[in-house]
């Protein structure tokens, strides 16, 4: 089993629903842990000295004075310092969720994470400098604001929060994130609990439509138009994540996992997970285990 824990993330202010905190480092280059961990606050991260190696299961980001990183909610994550000059940087810990008004919800379903990982943005930082520059600034803001806590503080953090997810709309040129219809959250984030509390049995698009309120036909449709894709997708794709995070949190059999996210079928669950993973259970938790030149090896 790999090692993974979920960190606990302490608000500085309940109320704005973040952490954020300036780290510096003094140690000399650490070795590669395999010890994983995730939190369902979205995460940004800028290095104003030295080097950081962050590593997602897809993805590793060597950064470097003036880097960014962006990940997802529940994503699974680890970091290391790599080399022995002092390094420092400031982590901010953000739960989206409050930040969603009115104006936001065409865009809920991908700042939500509900089609893709945010991480797919971090493309942006690599092809455009400037708007690597502007995110971290903001995300300097935002730590000078919470140290300060001048008169006022909240209304500027706030402000800054929408600044972060504006500048990754306006200069997303790949259009991962696509607007689509208007999402009530009233009527969204029911259905959506309702997937997550019933993920290891039966999910019925009976039971979501009398949630919704709707018929099953126009739920049907309701659902695709709001979040893009269908509600079976989404709910495959909900219990795919609920089986990336038993295999590397839980000492369970595959088959018993398959069974624990509501797939009795184990070829269907196997198709399912190389669907969505692009891996093997097996691959999928070596990839957490090795380096990617380790992975390629075996």
């Amino acid at each position: 089993m790999v090692e993974s824990f979920q960190e606990p993330i302490h608000y500085q202010n309940e109320r704005l629903c973040m952490k954020v905190w300036q780290f510096t480092d003094l140690r000399t280059k650490q070795p590669l842990t395999s010890q994983w961990h995730y939190h369902k606050e979205v995460e940004f991260i800028v290095v104003q000295e030295g080097a950081l190696d962050i590593r997602t299961p897809d993805n590793t980001y060597i950064l470097s004075p003036g880097d960014v990183v962006l990940i997802g909610s529940n994503q699974l994550h680890l970091s290391n310092k790599i080399d022995d000059v002092p390094l420092v940087y400031i982590v901010l810990h953000l739960d989206l969720g409050p930040y969603f008004d009115e104006a936001m919800m065409g865009y809920y379903r991908h700042f939500s994470e509900m089609v893709r990982p945010l991480e797919d943005l971090n493309y942006i930082f690599g092809e455009n400098p400037r708007v690597k520059e502007q995110i971290g600034q903001v995300i300097i803001n935002i730590h000078d604001e919470m140290m300060n806590k001048t008169k006022g503080y909240e209304i500027a953090m706030s402000m800054y929060v929408k600044q972060l997810l504006l500048t990754l709309l306006r200069n997303d040129g790949r259009e991962l994130l696509q607007p689509f219809e208007h999402v009530d959250a009233a009527v969204m984030q029911p259905i959506l609990d309702y997937v997550e509390t019933h993920l290891s049995g039966k999910i019925d698009m009976e039971e979501a439509s009398r949630i919704a309120g709707m018929s099953y036909t126009y739920f049907s449709k309701f659902f695709k138009k709001c979040v893009g894709v269908s509600f079976t997708y989404y709910v495959n794709r909900q219990r795919i994540r609920r089986a990336e995070q038993l295999l590397i949190t839980k000492n369970m059999i595959i088959g018993d996992i398959a069974t624990e996210v509501g797939i009795e079928n184990m070829t269907h669950f196997y198709e399912l997970f190389k669907r969505f993973t692009g891996s093997t259970p097996k691959h999928y938790v070596r990839k957490l285990r090795y380096t990617k030149e380790e992975v390629d090896q075996l």
